[in-house]
Parts: structure tokens; C-alpha cells; sequence
């Protein structure tokens, strides 16, 4: 009797242990499954807040930064067309300027013609002709002040400036012509070009290296400073995008840690509440 009363709770009691046990395991998974999908979804929205977030603190210019790139782009605006300006005025003379052989020069006469000469259309200036003996060649040749006054007055030594007032040119050039008087015979160096002007010879040279050098300098000086103005304010905007970017990434890893850290916690605590005492 007892072996038969026995036997049949035992065969009961078994499989319903065994049901209980899958039950529980099964409803551990599916808890699983929800959290971990759930994570990956607050993942995905921590992403899409992180990103809009990231959108949102992106640095915009501020008017200041907007007007130190247009003051930069003006500046090399303007450094550009001193260039042009520079260029045709002052570094094409000179490139074009063959008055390089030295020569020595024998001052042997000063005259002041009696036509005058025409100033630029506005009035007429007295002429005051030198002629040299260059020692090299034995040659007579004429003397000029620089090779600017070889093209405005082939004739003429020296031209003043262009007035009206005919008693104070003349007291300016007849004061030129004596400090001359006082050097004739005496030899002084000068400079030629014989391959385009083998009659004249000139004392100094007007557009020199240091000349262009000095006239290239400013240009240079507003075209870099323009530009080195426009890279630091782009160098600044882009150091303040790359750090937004990395604290709204920061940010985003930290609130994703503790929401994983929650959902966790959370799902254990119910496991422990669920699983039998």
C-alpha cells in the first residue's frame, strides 16, 4: 500500500518541479531579451539626443569673428592692388632700366638754353644742358640727373617743377648752374647705357633694387597680415567645433553607462523578486 500511494506522488511531484523551473527560466530570458532591447533603442535615442545636442552646440560666428575675416579679405583686397599699383610704378622702370656700367665723367660745360621746354602741358621750365667727356671713351656725352629725366628732357640736365612762377624757376636753375660752374674739370662717376642711349650718362640711378625692395615691402606686409588675421579666426571657429564635438560625446557615454547601469539593476532586482524564497 505504501509503495503504490507513494509512487504516484512522487511521478507527480517531479514534473511539476521540472515545468516550474523552465517557466522561470524562460521568463529570465524573455526579461533579458526586453532589457537588451530596450537598451539598444535608449542607445539609439541617447545617439539621436547626442547628435542633435552636438547640432545645437555647434559654434556659430560671432559678429566679431565675421568682421575680422571681412577686415581680412579687405586687407588682402588691398594688398593686391598696391601690388599692381607697385608694380607698374616703380619695380617695371626699374626692371627695365639697363643703366648699370659705371663710367667716369668730366664735367666740361653747363648751359641754359633759351627755349624752355614744355612742363607736362602746364607751363614751361628753363633747360639746363650738361656735357661730360667720359674718360673710358673720350666720348661727349650729355648729363642727367636720373634716367626719368632722359625721357622727359633728352637736353636737359635738370628740370624744376612745373610753376608759374617764371623769376623763381630761373633764380632755381641759374643757382644749379653755379654750384656746376664751380666743378667743371673735376672727374665724378656716372652711369651708362650704350646699348640703348650711348649719347647720355646719369648721376644717379632713380629706381634701384632697395627701391623696389622698399616700395614690395608694405604690400607684402597687408597681404600677410590679412591673411595670418582670416586662418586664426578659421583656426579658432575650428578648435571650438572639435571641442563641442567632444563634449557632447563625453556627455552622451556618460548618460548611456548610468542607463545601462539602471536597466540592469533593475532587471536583477525583479529577478530576485520573481525567483522563489
Amino acid at each position: 500500500m505504501f509503495l503504490n500511494t507513494a509512487s504516484p506522488r512522487r511521478s507527480f511531484n517531479i514534473p511539476i518541479n521540472i515545468n516550474l523551473q523552465g517557466a522561470r527560466r524562460r521568463q529570465t530570458r524573455e526579461l533579458l531579451a526586453s532589457a537588451a532591447v530596450q537598451e539598444q533603442e535608449g542607445a539609439r535615442g541617447l545617439n539621436v539626443h547626442g547628435g542633435q545636442r552636438s547640432r545645437a552646440q555647434m559654434p556659430v560666428s560671432s559678429v566679431g569673428e565675421d568682421r575680422a575675416i571681412l577686415l581680412g579679405f579687405t586687407m588682402m583686397a588691398f594688398a593686391v592692388l598696391m601690388f599692381f599699383v607697385v608694380g607698374i610704378t616703380t619695380v617695371k622702370p626699374y626692371v627695365n632700366s639697363n643703366w648699370e656700367e659705371e663710367a667716369s665723367c668730366v664735367l666740361l660745360q653747363t648751359t641754359i638754353l633759351d627755349q624752355w621746354v614744355d612742363c607736362r602741358g602746364v607751363s614751361a621750365v628753363p633747360c639746363l644742358r650738361v656735357t661730360v667727356n667720359l674718360s673710358g671713351s673720350h666720348q661727349l656725352a650729355l648729363l642727367h640727373f636720373d634716367e626719368e629725366s632722359v625721357l622727359l628732357a633728352p637736353e636737359c640736365f635738370y628740370i624744376p617743377k612745373c610753376r608759374m612762377d617764371r623769376p623763381e624757376l630761373e633764380g632755381e636753375v641759374q643757382k644749379l648752374k653755379s654750384s656746376l660752374d664751380a666743378r667743371v674739370g673735376r672727374v665724378s662717376s656716372c652711369l651708362t647705357d650704350r646699348a640703348r642711349h650711348p649719347q647720355d650718362a646719369i648721376l644717379n640711378r632713380k629706381y634701384t633694387m632697395r627701391t623696389a625692395m622698399l616700395a614690395l615691402l608694405w604690400p607684402s606686409l597687408m597681404l600677410g597680415g590679412g591673411a595670418l588675421l582670416v586662418g586664426l579666426v578659421k583656426m579658432t571657429q575650428c578648435l571650438a567645433h572639435l571641442s563641442s564635438e567632444m563634449c557632447s560625446e563625453t556627455s552622451a557615454g556618460r548618460l548611456t553607462s548610468k542607463y545601462t547601469q539602471g536597466r540592469l539593476y533593475k532587471l536583477l532586482r525583479r529577478a530576485s523578486v520573481q525567483s522563489p524564497t
